[in-house]
């Protein structure tokens, strides 16, 4: 299941970039950041390793470099930073439907600010907070959109109850 959700959001992100405007000041209200909602629904399938969790995080992080920005290591140590994060939502929180919209909105808006900050730290790309703010705002529709389809999807899979006859 894991590596389906992973592998679906990968391959969205990517095929929506393509035909989605993604030009600075030009960016759709459906920017998609798919892969970045997909990591914290996969810790609920890790709560109890939580090590395994973070290698698999770099790992997702490792091939989203190579799939999309070309910068080894980048984003597996922000996925891994957002994996804390996520672990501490899950133990300090309730995970509902409404909810789930606030917490996407926390995860963007880390996600953006801090590979805005290690793009300035770095002087990669000239990155403003207004540029910060102009993208998380441009991106909120199309990744609620999907955590609300994976919340749905994983809680509907997790209540049917499997029949087997011996």
């Amino acid at each position: 299941m894991i590596i389906i959700l992973i592998g679906i959001s990968l391959i969205l992100d990517g095929v929506l970039t393509n035909y989605l405007p993604y030009l600075p000041n030009n960016l759709s209200l459906f920017t998609p950041l798919l892969t970045i909602t997909s990591l914290f629904f996969i810790y609920r399938f890790y709560r109890k390793q939580e090590k395994k969790y973070y290698f698999i995080l770099g790992i997702i992080g490792i091939i989203y470099d190579l799939f999309y920005t070309n910068l080894l290591l980048f984003h597996a140590v922000i996925f891994i930073f957002l994996g804390v994060i996520i672990k501490q939502i899950y133990k300090n929180y309730e995970i509902t439907s409404i909810r789930i919209i606030i917490y996407i909105i926390i995860m963007i808006t880390i996600y953006e600010f801090s590979t805005g900050f290690i793009l300035f730290i770095f002087q990669l790309v000239p990155i403003t907070i207004e540029k910060i703010i102009y993208k998380i705002i441009h991106s909120l529709i199309l990744n609620i959109i999907w955590a609300e389809v994976l919340y749905g999807i994983i809680n509907h899979s997790k209540k049917t109850k499997r029949i087997s006859i011996n």
